[in-house]
């Protein structure tokens, strides 16, 4: 099948055939025909299948004709970070040259008053993270009125990131009679229950299994230790040792870590970047750009860069944590084995992991292969447990050993009981017992008269005076008396 075939306008085929394309994905041939026959979509198949396509291009299609208002934009996109908001503008960009649409992104990090200003012309797609679009409307900026198309994407990651509320918020704003258009990666109960609240009488398009992954994925697991040195050790060796890599994403649980690591990673000669939500606007767009031009082949990042980049060279994903929510697994790897290229994923298990492990396999439906010993298998590392033996063994003295009174050279220190065979033998002298002359003793300070201190203007008293070779002591004001003060008083008497 060819895009000429889903009923696509003359000028969305060509702007298609110059960026290379000739066939559609599964997801954008069940979708497009869908949705430019005005009926409502649920979408489900897994990252890296062309899902922003699969609304971008029929979008483009019906906007052929009418006008934008101003401050009513005609579509809504909602995206869940700005990363993919942003996203989804390159490929209004990329598909829409041959259109003179208007495009407004409404996202965090970037001034009110340049996004104002678009929106008071007019906007034909107006693509915007759920807070700063609340809080346009708030300001009285933005009235959604006029919504003919509205698009949920990454529904999954709106339900971790809390925008549920703030979704549900908006989809009243807009009119009952749009067109609704819900896409997702995965689909748990809450998911499907939001879905249908939104959505009317929709087509349900399903190119694959929920939370499946992709078969041009070589998964791996990797057994480490449970110190964050082990781990990044760990890292290292897999990343010398990996063939055929171009560039890969190194993907962690909590953004300190992702600082972390990418210090380590430049430390030991790694050309790595860092990505994660605390980072402004222009840093992490700027990390995002560096990576994709491939001069820095590695991306150390949070959960921030694992939902709908579209960065489709990306050879390698490495789990540098084993992901809290399984969910996140799919996503993490789907960054690699895009659009049909292979991909090689790798997931480093600790000692705790089990758990995650566990609902990551039960999720995909299939056990992941391990390269290298199992968990179980892995000898303990001499660090990790000279490490752990250490705190174990000074919890052990300081539970059972009682501690004793050393003395040695005039000073006394403790020692545990358990220590007294390789320490020598001395036996504790009691206090009352030692010889006067060998208790350390106290030097007395000696004392300082209030008349040996001066004041000084700003700091108070500062001790003796600096002029020690001063002995006479100054009365009153001494030799700088005013002059009116040595005039003579004359008193009157009282009659």
């Amino acid at each position: 099948m060819s895009f000429a075939e889903l009923g696509l306008s003359e000028k969305v085929q060509q702007s298609v055939a110059s960026a290379g394309y000739t066939e559609p994905t599964p997801i954008q041939a069940q979708a497009i025909p869908h949705v430019l026959a005005r009926r409502d979509v649920l979408g489900i198949a897994q990252t890296g299948t062309g899902k922003t396509a699969a609304f971008t291009l029929p979008m483009l299609t019906l906007l052929e004709t009418g006008r934008a208002r101003a401050r009513m934009p005609r579509t809504l996109i909602l995206e869940p970070t700005r990363e993919l908001a942003a996203q989804v503008e390159d490929n209004f960009d990329k598909y829409g040259i041959n259109h003179k649409l208007s495009v407004a992104l409404l996202i965090g990090g970037v001034s009110f008053g340049d996004q104002d200003a678009k929106i008071t012309r007019g906007v034909d797609v107006l693509i915007a993270t759920p807070g700063r679009l609340l809080d346009h409307f708030e300001r009285g900026k933005l009235l959604l009125t006029g919504v003919e198309l509205l698009v949920i994407d990454e529904a999954d990651r709106m339900l971790d990131m809390g925008f549920i509320p703030d979704i549900e918020r908006i989809v009243k704003l807009v009119p009952f009679t749009r067109q609704t258009l819900f896409f997702s990666a995965t689909m748990p109960p809450e998911i499907q229950r939001l879905a249908d609240a939104f959505l009317h009488n929709p087509v349900k398009v399903e190119v694959a299994r929920a939370a499946s992954t992709a078969s041009t994925i070589t998964q791996r697991l990797v057994a480490t230790g449970r110190e964050d040195f082990e781990k990044r050790e760990t890292l290292r060796e897999l990343i010398r040792g990996a063939t055929d890599l171009q560039n890969a994403i190194v993907f962690c649980n909590r953004k300190r870590d992702v600082a972390v690591l990418h210090r380590s990673l430049q430390k030991h000669g790694f050309a790595a970047v860092a990505l994660h939500g605390d980072m402004d606007q222009h840093a992490r767009m700027a990390a995002l750009d560096s990576f994709r031009s491939g001069e820095m082949p590695l991306l150390v990042a949070s959960d921030v860069a694992a939902r709908g980049l579209d960065i489709p060279a990306v050879s390698h994903v490495f789990n540098y944590d084993t992901p809290h929510h399984a969910e996140d697994y799919v996503h993490r790897i789907g960054r690699t084995g895009r659009a049909g290229r292979a991909g090689q994923s790798f997931t480093l298990v600790g000692p705790g992991d089990e758990k995650s492990l566990a609902a990551i396999e039960k999720l995909i439906g299939q056990p992941v292969e391990w390269q290298g010993p199992t968990l179980a298998e892995r000898p303990q590392s001499e660090g990790s447990s000279r490490r752990r033996g250490g705190r174990g063994d000074r919890g052990e003295e300081r539970s059972r050993g009682r501690k004793v009174k050393v003395r040695s050279s005039g000073r006394s220190r403790e020692m545990p009981e358990t220590a007294r065979e390789a320490a020598p033998i001395v036996t504790p002298i009691p206090r009352e017992e030692q010889p006067r002359e060998e208790r350390p003793s106290r030097r007395p300070r000696p004392e300082r008269d209030r008349s040996d201190r001066e004041r000084s203007p700003d700091r108070g008293y500062q001790g003796r005076s600096r002029r020690e070779d001063d002995d006479e002591r100054v009365i009153g004001l001494g030799d700088h008396v005013p002059a009116f003060l040595m005039r003579p008083v004359t008193v009157k008497k009282a009659k």
